[in-house]
């Protein structure tokens, strides 16, 4: 809740308690000058916070207030008096607005990021880059080349200041994240408000030479900026990340020119699919996902040698690369890791696609998984067979299930072979799939529908984040690396997986 919003809620209730509790006779003057003093913080609220769609009940209620001061501090003149019955409806109209209000606030919250630890401070720019050597495989309208959004993150001079960056830098895809979740567009305007912690267009840190780059992949559906927290960590501690808005699988990604194109990858994939058949759409999806960070990887080339003019020419250490990502992202992360050009990767809660193209990666990679994930792998390894109860609650088959067990047992064999690469495999404690993305701190309502685990998203947060850290700086910077040895007791909730 931000202050005026804050201020505002409550001297309405002031204003209501001024009206229902003191005598007639002596609260015209008190309840003129509440009310007048509320309706004063609402235009503040509007004119330094902006308004909200979640707020219009209070809008109302302000408003509605102030009409009732009016009237008592001018009723003695000519006004008839109001039948008591309809008083009391207006003051229960009052009273169910601010308690409806109330709950928007709890589920819809102005929220802070968490802020990173490390001793840069944060810079952040946008880049457009098309690929012509690749037609769009997911435009209706063919013809175009492959173009990507990536967001860059990176240590910045002390010297920065000013006003930090939107987390969301286009507020034209807030409808179509709404859509994504099933809500009606306009629901998640407010979040524009909602700042990060990075300077827009800062100068690069020159305390150090070169920073190692990390890329991000983010999951289906989901989006660049709802990486924000795990970036700007990194690059709070000198590394230099790109999180890549992987177009059209995305819930939407808006270019320079102003288009914006929402996620049509979800039509690919449909109900009424065999497993064969959606493990081939996936494969397929992948092979563009991962394309996406080979093309990427060579515009970072670019940017380092100068021959792409940017602040970043000469800044990067590319012979330590390293890559993470979230559901198909962490998938992507693993399967673009076989190209020479990254050092490690981690994945987050993602199953892997293309295995059957693939052989052993030799090179360390750690997966950190959600406890409910942990406990589907765990099934497995026990060759547990789901009753046909428990298929009927599911809404699956047998033969799917078993084929998903087949896949997951050479997940698990990937898994134990990144073990032997240095790598590790880990799972957290009351965690869902979205506590690995910014997503978690947008409602709590997640929570209830399942999205999110009882973790309280600020540690899921500063856990994930501190294994991600831990496990680049030992392997991109050749320190650290304590946290993926044994247990540590600062993190209980981090459970090593017993493969």
């Amino acid at each position: 809740m931000r202050l005026f919003e804050m201020l505002l809620f409550f001297s309405d209730i002031i204003v209501l308690v001024l009206t229902l509790l003191l005598h007639k006779d002596r609260r015209i003057i008190p309840l003129l000058i509440a009310s007048g003093t509320a309706t004063l913080i609402m235009f503040i609220h509007w004119a330094a916070e902006g308004y909200r769609i979640q707020l219009l009940l209070l809008y109302g209620v302000t408003m509605m207030l102030l009409a009732v001061s009016m009237y008592h501090y001018v009723k003695k003149n000519a006004l008839p008096r109001i039948p008591r019955f309809l008083r009391g409806l207006a003051y229960t109209a009052i009273v169910m607005m601010l308690v409806a209000t109330a709950g928007l606030m709890y589920v819809f919250p102005v929220f802070k990021l968490p802020a990173p630890a490390g001793a840069f401070k944060v810079g952040t720019q946008a880049f457009h880059f098309v690929d012509t050597a690749r037609k769009e495989s997911f435009d209706s309208t063919g013809g175009r080349s492959r173009e990507l959004m990536v967001q860059v993150w990176y240590p910045a001079e002390t010297s920065t200041g000013g006003a930090y960056a939107p987390w969301i830098s286009s507020p034209g895809i807030l409808s179509y994240m709404a859509e994504q979740y099933g809500l009606p567009g306009f629901t998640f305007q407010y979040l524009k408000f909602v700042a990060s912690h990075a300077y827009p267009g800062a100068e690069i840190a020159s305390a150090s030479n070169q920073h190692p780059l990390i890329i991000v992949n983010p999951g289906n559906g989901s989006s660049r900026f709802l990486h924000t927290t795990q970036a700007e960590e990194l690059a709070s501690h000198g590394y230099i990340v790109a999180a890549i808005d992987h177009t059209y699988n995305t819930f939407a990604t808006e270019f320079p020119d102003g288009r914006v194109v929402a996620n049509t990858t979800d039509q690919l994939f449909s109900s009424q699919n065999d497993y064969m058949t959606e493990s081939q759409t996936r494969d397929m999806l992948g092979k563009v996902l991962t394309e996406d960070v080979s093309f990427v990887l060579d515009q970072f080339e670019l940017l380092q040698s100068g021959q792409t003019a940017s602040r970043f020419k000469g800044k990067m250490d590319l012979a330590h690369v390293g890559i993470f990502g979230h559901s198909i992202g962490g998938a992507t992360a693993y399967d673009a890791s076989y190209d020479p050009r990254i050092t490690a990767g981690i994945d987050l809660d993602g199953g892997l696609y293309r295995l059957q193209d693939r052989g052993r990666l030799h090179k360390p990679f750690m997966f950190m998984n959600s406890e409910s994930n942990s406990k589907s792998f765990q099934r497995v390894m026990q060759n547990k067979v789901y009753t046909d109860a428990e298929l009927k609650e599911m809404g699956s088959t047998r033969e799917w299930e078993n084929q998903t067990a087949q896949a997951k047992k050479l997940e698990l064999q990937r898994m134990r072979e990144a073990i032997e690469a240095g790598g590790q495999v880990l799972y957290i404690d009351n965690t869902e799939h979205l506590n690995f993305t910014n997503a978690q701190f947008i409602s709590p309502i997640f929570q209830i529908l399942g999205a999110i685990g009882q973790l309280a998203p600020e540690r899921a947060d500063a856990i994930t984040n501190a294994y991600i850290l831990d496990f680049f700086n030992k392997y991109l910077k050749k320190e650290g690396g304590k946290l993926l040895n044994e247990p540590d007791p600062r993190f209980p909730e981090v459970k090593f997986a017993d493969l």
